[in-house]
């Protein structure tokens, strides 16, 4: 199964790259209201002289200025959303709430000497102002428009990414999915649904007049056939419905869109099924007149070719004692090393870092699109099979990674069975993260003062 072949240091995307994905994904409603993300300036300039303590957390605090502009930024994400509030009090203790638990999580990522280089720091800023429509600049003025400096954005993302690993370090290891769960997932209506084939659409309609003689349907039927044969002989489907179609998405070359097996449409739900990518059915007559049909693109379903790359890689880390600096000269040095005749598995044994990979001489078998982190899938893909890559930065570390060979695949079950218990994990990560945040709390030292 794919999610079992990606474990341990394959820079399988896991909970904590997708709560980025969220996190970023929450950035698409800029520029209004820019500040709702982080802390208020405004907040931050009603800070007191003498600032008081609202709670003691273990070995930190949770201050009055804290609790304030939090709340100024819940509040304006509600107004903007046209959310109503809650009642004064109720929201103040819900977000006290939310700040020790953020303060004994932050405090879990000291000890375990967890850190957000500052390097991850950028690139995550990058990403989300490139998710938002803006450059870093643009972002950084967005941002101080609305009275928020960059770098009060930049330090909550840091809080954020540090949380999330150390939830993914203490709650992932606890979540198991059985296969007989993911079977049991596939058979029910729900995960039938889900994982079923879609087909996106294209259609093309030749109407016919209502009460026409069987001359006018005779011509209008040779017509459909003759755009028919057309796109049999690789005329394009999407210009010929642009040009002929007399349906109501003809200038959007046919296309109607993605559906289900059970969301196709009345006509078509019979043939959609049989026909293969790019293929045009035959004339469908209905009382509106002729239809062509097309399945422009196909996604999921038990049958899926994937372009698999083989591929294996070698990974320094940063660390206490190596610098950012430190980790890149390395591998910089094993590239040149590979360069000049060095054997790749040899010094993958001996230097990588990568535990599960490096035993293996970095060996990652076939690699599948989304496998990988961003930053590691697109050099893979930019690399031809016999190639080696230069040094390249992701989450992970500094890599260098070779592309042994290439080839297409049908992982339709895999991928299927990959989506169900990702889902599954997903589910149970949820419930599981939910009674370790109680569990944290109550044995955590907390005193609220009065």
């Amino acid at each position: 199964m794919i999610s079992e072949r990606c474990a341990g240091e394959k820079m399988k995307q896991n909970s904590s790259t997708k709560k980025l994905a969220g996190l970023v994904g929450r950035m698409k409603w800029l520029p209004l209201g820019v500040s709702v993300l982080f802390y208020s300036a405004q907040a931050f300039s009603a800070y007191e002289a003498i600032d008081s303590v609202l709670a003691i957390v273990e070995d930190g605090i949770v201050s009055q200025s804290e609790l304030k502009s939090r709340m100024t930024t819940i509040t304006a994400r509600l107004n903007a959303q046209n959310t109503p509030l809650p009642p004064a009090d109720v929201m103040r203790q819900r977000v006290l709430e939310q700040l020790i638990l953020e303060q004994i999580q932050l405090q879990m990522a000291d000890r375990e000497g967890l850190r957000i280089s500052d390097a991850q720091l950028a690139e995550t800023m990058a990403n989300i102002a490139g998710r938002s429509g803006y450059s870093l600049a643009e972002f950084e003025e967005a941002l101080k428009s609305e009275g928020v400096s960059f770098l009060e954005a930049r330090e909550q993302i840091r809080r954020e990414l540090l949380i999330s690993r150390v939830q993914q370090r203490r709650v992932g290891g606890r979540v198991r999915v059985t296969d007989s769960e993911v079977e049991n997932y596939l058979q029910s209506s729900v995960g039938k649904n889900r994982t079923a084939t879609e087909y996106l659409l294209g259609h093309i309609l030749i109407t016919v007049p209502e009460g026409a003689p069987d001359s006018v349907i005779e011509m209008k039927l040779a017509e459909v056939q003759a755009i028919a044969d057309q796109i049999k002989s690789a005329a394009d489907f999407q210009k010929m419905a642009v040009a002929r179609s007399e349906g109501r998405n003809a200038l959007d070359g046919g296309v109607i869109g993605w559906r289900k097996e059970n969301e196709l449409p009345s006509l078509a739900s019979d043939v959609v099924p049989q026909l293969a990518v790019g293929q045009v059915s035959r004339p469908l007559k209905t009382a509106s007149g002729f239809h062509l049909v097309s399945v422009l693109e196909k996604r999921g379903g038990q049958s899926q070719l994937v372009e698999q790359r083989k591929v294996r890689h070698i990974l320094i880390k940063p660390s206490e004692i190596r610098t950012e600096q430190e980790a890149k000269a390395k591998i910089e040095d094993i590239y040149r090393k590979i360069q000049n005749g060095g054997a790749f598995a040899e010094l993958a044994k001996s230097e990588s870092e990568d535990p599960i990979s490096g035993v293996s001489g970095g060996d990652l078998g076939w690699v599948s699109p989304g496998e990988m982190v961003p930053e590691f899938e697109q050099v893979m893909l930019q690399t031809k099979a016999g190639e080696l890559s230069a040094p390249f930065r992701s989450e992970f570390g500094w890599h260098i990674l070779e592309v042994q060979d290439q080839r297409e695949k049908d992982l339709g079950e895999e991928i299927q069975a990959s989506q169900a218990r990702e889902v599954l994990q997903q589910r149970k990560y949820e419930i599981e993260l939910q009674k370790w945040l109680l569990e944290i709390k109550g044995e955590a030292y907390i005193d609220i003062k009065s």
